[in-house]
């Protein structure tokens, strides 16, 4: 599998020109090492994306969260909806599988084994060995079509709908045709909640076969025309093909009904033409992976970025159909978007932090539409979202996520939404009391203690009593900057007071943040660097410990710094979460840690060495080239802003904090329908060779801050970076 993928990599970057970026990207990047990526076909934010699933004997003993893992020998077909980057498993639904010779419907019996697998943005090819069978994939935004090229003999395609990555079991399907089955799937559970929804699916096939029929429970029932329902059921079709001859298979879904998958199939698909389809998928990937080029650099490095910029791009992703319908919130009830785009999977938790940034300053109409769809998800279910999938929210993870994504959204600029329903709602989240409020546990003994105790009982389940007021301090402090951009003092007030509770966490005597108890006292045991380095929850914290949340106060650093004792004491402990490795790349709380140096005088260069250590240290080409789950985008995202020098340390501040870029020269393009500058453009000669900066100049004048300003990049202009090989401390 892939064996000469280095290769064809290297040709196609040297026959890649300023248009056609897409062939810097390498979709296979991620698929191994924990990333859970997949390098299936889709579009960018496309509902649905066709995946290989390969992961059928480990999905059963150990749950894989992605349909496709590096390194499997065995593939079980193509799925129609999947997640990318995430840490539980979901959908990979509506599963084609073509095989040939005799009839086999149970996946381990059917399973092949694959070769000359190749993938780029919008298109996925494989050989199915077993059956010498050609599998090529591409995709409109909510439809797919699958092209397989069949040997000379007896050939088959099978539906399956009882094989899946969500926990939820229950489908219907009907035989419209000879050549045209519809149906649903359900879905539901992620990471553990009770939730459920339905998808609804239309497939066409190009050839009438020989025989066809649907299956329960591996019972054939040939040419039985009404529906079948059941967890393991399907349809199957039997071909007489001749060598090399090719069937196509077109399936449209939505989340609405099967009426509405037909009408995105036939107007996203009107002819089957499965090369034009992959043509214009290459222009659409195209289309927004230039809106950033860059110049200089190794190949290497283009193709984590691009690829970095194609893992963005994915999530979240349109859930309207193309009529504008789709289930509410939570009720179902079919309602449609009225003038943007409804999306959905909001792993906020993760994205708030720097996807939403990102966003917001190279796609703002997509961020513009995403804040819609928050206020809107807030008026059907009376609450913003949290860790909202298909329309069902989770509340998976911790804190208050929506409310940093909205402040920094209308801070950048971006104000064509209600802003004052969305303020409306973000003080709904943040003040209804905790019995009525199911997304902030905990929140009444915050109020009562100023923190919330690791002994006390709460109205609602917590996980990780500091992570969680911790989270909540970052949401109530972007709640007050939104305030007092809107001139509310009296609020601006409460919620800023509000966000300073991590205070109450921070014990002088250890220098560090840590659970305390309701009479006042510090949690016992309490030994930092015992799992110093892992993921693994410690009492009062999520995914971690203290070396991973006492830095976390991205809205006060400079307090932070006072608490420690001052600027040696906080410099020489960040030190040493980075030389001792408690640093962990892929955990979000961490993420803005290397930029943290930037508000020490004369510490600065140690932000630029970090940077850079963590890119190289952590990133490359390789399939287990991401440093754990990509998590929506959230790991790429801090890559991309890695590599082009300057970093959001915290959502909700307008001031990105400056690091050095590995390129020469990036020009990032803005949109005239929100900013006024045409373009800003980062110049770094030496990038290769240097880390350090020796000087900057913006807009040919010097600039002597570490920090860059969101209005100074979207009014356009330039920013040189002048370096050097050695730090202040080298």
């Amino acid at each position: 599998m892939r064996l000469f993928f280095s290769a064809i990599l290297f040709l196609s970057f040297l026959s890649a020109n300023s248009q056609n970026l897409s062939s810097y990207v390498d979709p296979f990047i991620g698929t191994a090492g924990g990333g859970n990526t997949n390098p299936g076909a889709v579009l960018p934010h496309g509902l649905l994306s066709l995946s290989p699933l390969n992961t059928y004997d480990t999905l059963k003993n150990r749950g894989m969260a992605s349909p496709y893992r590096f390194g499997e020998k065995k593939m079980s077909g193509f799925s129609h909806l999947n997640l990318s980057g995430t840490g539980c498993r979901e959908m990979g639904t509506f599963l084609l599988m073509p095989t040939t010779g005799n009839l086999e419907l149970v996946p381990y019996k059917y399973w092949s084994d694959y070769s000359k697998e190749e993938a780029s943005p919008g298109y996925y090819t494989a050989q199915l060995d077993r059956y010498h069978i050609k599998a090529e994939l591409t995709t409109t935004l909510r439809t797919g079509i699958s092209r397989f090229t069949f040997p000379k003999g007896k050939s088959n395609i099978l539906i399956n709908l009882g094989l899946s990555l969500t926990n939820r079991k229950g489908a219907n399907i009907r035989r419209v045709s000879d050549t045209e089955v519809e149906g649903f799937k359900s879905i539901g559970g992620f990471c553990g909640p009770p939730t459920i929804q339905n998808v609804y699916f239309v497939a066409k096939l190009s050839k009438k076969p020989a025989s066809c029929g649907v299956w329960n429970d591996e019972r054939k029932f040939q040419d039985f025309q009404r529906e079948i329902a059941g967890d393991n059921i399907g349809a199957y079709f039997t071909f007489d093909t001749e060598e090399n001859e090719t069937i196509s298979v077109q399936v449209g879904v939505s989340y609405v009904s099967i009426d509405n998958a037909r009408e995105n199939l036939q107007k996203e698909q009107p002819a089957v033409d499965f090369n034009r389809v992959r043509n214009d998928a290459l222009n659409a990937w195209n289309s927004e992976l230039s809106k950033i080029k860059v110049e200089g650099g190794t190949l290497m490095q283009k193709s984590m970025f691009y690829t970095a910029l194609y893992h963005i791009l994915l999530h979240p992703n349109i859930f309207s159909d193309i009529n504008g319908e789709y289930p509410a919130m939570l009720t179902n009830e079919i309602v449609k978007a009225d003038g943007f785009d409804r999306y959905s999977v909001f792993s906020l938790w993760d994205t708030y932090r720097n996807v939403h940034p990102f966003l917001s300053l190279v796609y703002p109409k997509k961020q513009s539409d995403m804040v819609k769809t928050m206020i809107a998800m807030y008026k059907e279910s009376g609450w913003l979202p949290k860790w909202e999938l298909a329309g069902m929210e989770t509340y998976v993870m911790v804190g208050d996520p929506a409310l940093p994504v909205i402040t920094d959204t209308y801070l950048r600029g971006i104000r064509n939404f209600d802003v004052a329903l969305a303020y409306k709602a973000m003080k709904h989240n943040a003040t209804v009391p905790e019995v009525d409020n199911p997304v902030r546990p905990g929140s009444d003994n915050l109020l009562k203690y100023g923190y919330i105790p690791e002994d006390a009982t709460n109205k609602r389940k917590i996980w990780g009593s500091v992570s969680t007021a911790l989270e909540y301090g970052i949401a109530d402090w972007n709640l007050a900057q939104l305030a007092k951009a809107l001139g509310n003092d009296e609020d601006y007030k409460l919620f800023n007071n509000r966000s300073l509770y991590y205070r109450n966490y921070f014990d002088p005597k250890t220098n560090f943040i840590r659970p305390r108890l309701s009479d006042g006292s510090w949690f016992e045991p309490f030994n930092p660097s015992v799992d110093g380095n892992s993921l693994r929850s410690q009492t009062g914290f999520v995914e971690g410990n203290t070396w991973h949340y006492t830095f976390f106060v991205p809205h006060d650093i400079p307090g932070l710094i006072k608490l420690m004792g001052g600027e040696t004491k906080f410099v020489r402990k960040l030190v040493t979460c980075f030389d001792d490795n408690y640093f962990i790349m892929s955990n979000e709380p961490d993420m803005a840690y290397p930029y943290l140096f930037n508000y020490v005088k004369g510490e600065e260069w140690r932000t630029q060495k970090y940077v850079r250590e963590m890119i190289s240290g952590n990133f490359n080409t390789s399939p287990a080239g991401l440093p754990g789950n990509d998590d929506c985008g959230t790991t790429s995202a801090w890559l991309l802003f890695a590599m082009m020098g300057f970093y959001p340390d915290c959502p909700g501040n307008m001031n990105f904090q400056i690091a050095s870029p590995v390129f020469t020269k990036i020009t990032i393009d803005l949109d005239a329908d929100f900013y006024p500058g045409k373009n800003f453009v980062i110049e770094s000669p030496g990038a290769e060779e240097n880390v350090f900066i020796h000087s900057l100049s913006l807009n040919g004048k010097p600039y002597k801050k570490y920090t860059l300003n969101h209005q100074d990049i979207v009014t356009g202009g330039r920013l040189v970076f002048h370096l050097k090989k050695e730090g202040v401390g080298k």
